[in-house]
């Protein structure tokens, strides 16, 4: 049977209350522009954790996931962006183009996202297939492998935070929370000649970025009180008030993490007199996700996966975040058809 002439794939749903291996129908063409693509390998995100746990708003049914690469099988008969058998990576962030907010640079901030978010709001990449507008596809670079492929869409979160902390070249940088958002940007941090340290809670998780970034310094530690940095980027999206609290004067602190229920209580005249800058990036340019791209070639992502589980066993994957499980066991897992990206 030719993959076009199925008619159902496997596919992990969110069910109202957490992750189901379903048999869901096969992603359709539908328009001219659209592509199929074979998923190679889908990193789990912390958005997918989030869903889980109740912190962050999914359709019930939609199938999970966002970080994800694989081959184009077939085309519609639009814009020959790609072709049957290119290796691509997908950028999940929607944006149509045609808005004010678009046509002003700021496609980050599109309103026409509802229904078209992978994996929140429409199918997701946790399959064995997905459909993505082919504008949405980039070609990998010759060589690239898919483990370090999937971590491109992550590259460009970090990209969007640390462009708005716009650290200084001798700046101290501490980024909080040692999850594999946090790992990237401390990585791309001291690729670029920055000075970063990383400030986890959580003590598995201070030995694996030990581990995978021996250049930087990881601080295991309940509280960010360590020493003054000029910039602080929160990855985990609940310690606003405690990063406002330890940056110095005329810091930055960049809110990267994202919880829907989080919030925080701050003084304001500490912020006005100590001339603290708060700043939250947003989702991504489409421009930064092809900077990412391009510095993917030299960065090493891979660094950052500790395990490839196959779709078959996707309850071990969540385990291993902590989701029906015993707490964080791993860094970057990547959820695969078969096991291996």
């Amino acid at each position: 049977m030719t993959i076009l002439a199925a008619r159902t794939m496997r596919g992990v749903v969110f069910d109202g209350a957490g992750p189901v291996l379903a048999t869901v129908p096969l992603p359709e063409l539908g328009e001219p522009r659209s592509a199929l693509v074979r998923v190679r390998a889908t990193g789990i995100c912390g958005t997918d954790r989030a869903i889980l746990l109740g912190e962050f708003p999914a359709v019930p049914g939609v199938v999970l996931g966002h970080e994800s690469v694989g081959e184009v099988v077939a085309t519609g008969e639009g814009t020959g962006r790609v072709r049957p058998g290119d290796r691509v990576v997908i950028n999940p962030t929607y944006y149509c183009g045609e808005c004010p907010e678009c046509r002003t640079e700021r496609a980050r901030y599109c309103p026409h996202k509802d229904g078209r978010e992978l994996g929140i709001d429409c199918p997701g990449t946790m399959a064995e297939f997905v459909t993505v507008d082919q504008r949405f596809l980039h070609p990998l670079p010759a060589g690239m492998s898919y483990r370090r492929a999937v971590l491109i869409e992550p590259l460009a979160c970090v990209l969007a935070n640390l462009e708005v902390a716009a650290p200084g070249w001798d700046d101290t940088v501490l980024v909080a929370g040692g999850g594999p958002i946090g790992m990237l940007a401390a990585l791309v941090l001291a690729a670029r000649g920055h000075r970063p340290w990383l400030a986890e809670r959580d003590p598995v998780r201070v030995r694996l970025a030990a581990e995978v970034l021996p250049e930087v310094r990881v601080v295991h530690t309940a509280t960010l009180d360590t020493e003054r940095p000029d910039v602080v980027v929160d990855t985990t999206g609940v310690l606003l008030a405690e990063a406002v609290r330890v940056v110095a004067p005329g810091g930055t602190v960049v809110v990267m993490g994202e919880r829907e229920a989080a919030t925080a209580t701050l003084g304001a005249r500490s912020i006005a007199t100590r001339g603290i800058r708060v700043a939250g990036a947003g989702p991504y340019p489409p421009r930064l996700f092809e900077v990412a791209v391009r510095l993917a070639e030299t960065l090493p992502l891979e660094r950052l996966i500790t395990h490839e589980v196959p779709l078959s066993r996707m309850v071990e994957a969540f385990a291993l975040l902590g989701i029906g499980g015993e707490g964080y066991r791993a860094g970057k897992v990547l959820l695969t058809p078969d096991g291996t990206a």
